[in-house]
């Protein structure tokens, strides 16, 4: 059998009296006025205690306390003891050991532990300033629930969401649906998240980005430290720089904001445009450190990059704004149209001005090598160091300084084989057009001669040192990715294709939410012997 309720007790009032004219059986109190009904308190200076319906109406300076956790202040209110349901109008508030709600109603379920209201309403928990039109305070959980406009104002950042679960004795929010975090160190766009009021921590997934002054970085899962101001993203992982009009892309990030420093690895790729062309660099790791006009970046391991009419590869890359100087550092080698161009040290300088490639400097064991347009021979130029001068991005004019030597083969225009050209000389003037070489120049102390192909045996047609390495040649964007990086990466897109397709699951609370108050179990005594 259902428990009867219990009935609503009187335990103090100045003056009580019964007027069945003006307030049918109802009991009338005055002065004092407490009330009890299990485990909750009402005070207020007036109330009409309807007994028949187990049923109260409260007057001036109302309060209803609930243990030492619940207070609820108003002008007006109504309590039913049958229902174990309140009622609070008239600049009504609620109060807990952790936050206070203004309103101008409350309404207080005690059976399920719930106060609700549809008043616009003011919630103060510490540091933050809760504002929205409606909203659901579970008591047990100590959790707030916003399905309308909510809006936290922290001195830091504003959070702005429709559907917003706020727990006010950790400070931690969850976010579902289009939400905002505004402060003046960024701007942050998220549909799923968690944030950490307290300690300034935030885990971001669902088409969330991070946008700063300069960069927006975007992946799968973003996590956030504002303290730090150190931001990491995993998985399909996007950073625009739209000062330098540059994108990072990987599967993994790090950016420390206070010392513009960016870190990307996993598939790292760096796409920045130079001169209406897009030049993309690949790294196993790649960083990008500095303010802008004095940003370098850094490529490592395995670099190779591409570009529409060049490409290469090396050891590790280092690239700087400031001097516009990009050095290739360790076995560099690059690919001009269809020369290939080694050496011990490869220097590619920009013009700041003119925000385009200007200069190739290649220092020690220089080599350039092409193949012979018809025939299975190599045009070959070799010498000490090179210099190249840069005209609208395409290699135009180069000097071979030092110990020059040329094997070269001369076609007239009907492609026919004239000789082999085979001379050292001091130095070299090669002028290119469309990628290839157009004239030869000898400078100073010139020896050797044009040999007809019969008169130049075929191990004498080769420079020392020549390698070719044509099989190598980064032809297109999607070559400077090693086979193990692009089969990881395609298991990643298609995770990702099949999590789109999936109905979307909400964000779990995470058991440092749920246990917030909870004490640590004490260890277990040990047993005597």
């Amino acid at each position: 059998m259902a428990q009867a309720p219990k009935k609503i007790i009187v335990e103090n009032s100045d003056f009580a009296d019964v007027n069945q004219v003006e307030i049918p059986d109802a009991l009338l109190l005055i002065g004092n006025v407490r009330v009890n009904h299990d485990g909750i308190i009402m005070t207020c200076n007036k109330a009409y205690y309807f007994q028949n319906e187990n049923y109260i109406k409260a007057f001036g300076n109302v309060q209803m306390v609930q243990g030492d956790t619940l207070f609820l202040n108003s002008k007006y209110a109504e309590y039913n003891g049958n229902l174990k349901k309140a009622f609070a109008s008239g600049d009504a508030v609620m109060s807990s050991p952790d936050a206070t709600l203004e309103t101008e109603v409350i309404n207080f379920d005690r059976n399920i532990q719930e106060v609700f209201y549809d008043t616009p309403g003011t919630i103060v928990n510490k540091d933050n300033v809760l504002k929205s039109n409606a909203g659901r305070y579970f008591v047990t959980e100590k959790k707030f629930k916003f399905l309308t406009a909510v809006t936290i104002t922290n001195p830091t950042y504003v959070i702005k969401s429709n559907h917003l679960d706020y727990y006010s004795n950790s400070g931690h929010s969850y976010l579902f649906g289009p939400s905002t975090i505004t402060s003046k160190a960024n701007y942050i766009y998220t549909e799923k998240g968690f944030y950490d009021t307290k300690k300034n921590l935030a885990h971001f997934l669902n088409k969330s980005y991070i946008k700063y002054d300069d960069r927006v970085i975007r992946g799968d899962s973003l996590y956030y430290d504002r303290n730090r101001e150190f931001a990491s993203a995993t998985r399909n992982v996007k950073i625009t720089d739209s000062v330098n009009r540059g994108i990072i892309k990987g599967h993994y990030a790090e950016l420390y904001k206070k010392l513009d420093s960016v870190f990307v690895t996993k598939r790292a790729l760096a796409v920045n445009f130079v001169e209406n062309d897009s030049v993309y660099i690949h790294g196993k790791k790649l960083m990008v450190t500095g303010k802008e006009g004095d940003r370098i970046i850094r490529a490592f391991n395995n670099v190779r990059f591409f570009k529409t009419d060049m490409s290469g590869k090396c050891d590790s890359i280092h690239s700087s704004s400031k001097t516009a100087l990009t050095k290739m550092i360790g076995n560099p080698i690059l690919w001009n149209g269809k020369s290939q161009i080694t050496g011990d040290i490869m220097h590619l300088i920009g013009n700041n001005t003119t925000k385009k490639l200007d200069s190739l400097k290649v220092l020690s064991n220089t080599f350039i090598v092409s193949r012979d347009t018809i025939g299975t021979g190599f045009n070959q130029v070799k010498g000490q160091n090179l210099y190249g001068k840069f005209e609208e991005g395409k290699l135009r004019d180069v000097d071979i300084i030092k110990n020059a030597e040329v094997i070269y083969y001369m076609r007239n225009d009907a492609q026919e084989l004239i000789g082999i050209n085979k001379n050292v000389s001091s130095k070299i003037n090669l002028l290119l057009d469309k990628n290839e070489i157009e004239t030869i120049t000898f400078f100073q102390q010139v020896d050797g001669d044009i040999f007809p192909e019969s008169e130049l045996p075929e191990n004498a047609r080769k420079l020392r040192g020549l390698v070719w390495r044509g099989e190598e040649q980064i032809k297109s964007k999607d070559d400077i990715f090693p086979a193990e990086e692009d089969e990881e990466n395609a298991k990643i897109v298609k995770e990702t294709k099949s999590a789109e397709v999936k109905i979307p699951v909400p964000l779990k609370i995470r058991k440092e939410t749920l246990n917030y108050d909870k004490k640590p179990k004490s260890a277990k005594a040990e047993k005597v012997k």
